[in-house]
């Protein structure tokens, strides 16, 4: 039998003593990694914040004026008011969103004129129409609605004589309207029409 050149080592034989001493050591490694580390439900708890309005005691804010509950200042006669379209936001910069809505009387057949009426809120916090931004009997149609940046924004379809089938307006102008001195002032580009919005 031929022997290494090298001699064994002595800490290479395993001897019994070895293995307990070995685990008496792991076992008090993680006995005081355990102790040490921070218990993980404290934590989460300790780091948890409030991050919504009410949790931090602002009051929310009031939704924007529903148009299903407004009297529309629109003779219909015996059918209902339909609200074809409806957009929010401030445009009189107090922090409260109104609501604008396009209406037009439900009609069977035919394609009955708009109006653009602006609601906001009563004290009592009830809706109620403060402004007619496009009157019925101007006997348009409203398309592109939109309320952005405090203005409102439309597409108005007419007609330009009694000619031209009530289906089909030959006529478009591009029309907006924001919040000056105390009342809605408006801009009309193309197809000249009334330049002063109504407040009711």
């Amino acid at each position: 039998m031929q022997h290494p050149a090298v001699p064994e080592l002595a800490h290479t034989t395993a001897r019994p003593i070895h293995w307990l001493a070995t685990a008496a050591a792991l076992a008090a490694v993680v006995a005081g990694s355990a102790f040490l580390q921070p218990d993980s439900a404290t934590a989460a708890q300790t780091d948890a914040k409030p991050h919504s309005r009410a949790a931090a005691g602002a009051p929310a804010p009031t939704p924007a004026p529903d148009p299903a509950s407004v009297d529309f200042p629109l003779d219909c006669g015996t059918v209902k008011p339909v609200v074809k379209k409806k957009a929010s936001g401030d445009l009189d910069g107090d922090g409260r969103a109104e609501t604008v809505a396009v209406v037009h009387c439900q009609a069977g057949s035919g394609t009955p004129p708009d109006g653009v009426y602006v609601i906001t809120r009563t004290s009592a916090g009830k809706p109620r129409v403060v402004a007619t931004l496009v009157d019925p009997k101007e006997r348009v149609n409203v398309s592109d609605f939109a309320v952005r940046d405090g203005a409102v924004s439309a597409t108005l379809l007419s007609y330009s004589s009694l000619d031209v089938p009530r289906c089909c307006p030959d006529l478009h102008s591009s029309a907006g309207w924001r919040w000056k001195d105390g009342a809605f002032e408006r801009t009309v580009h193309g197809e000249d029409k009334p330049a002063e919005a109504r407040s009711v």
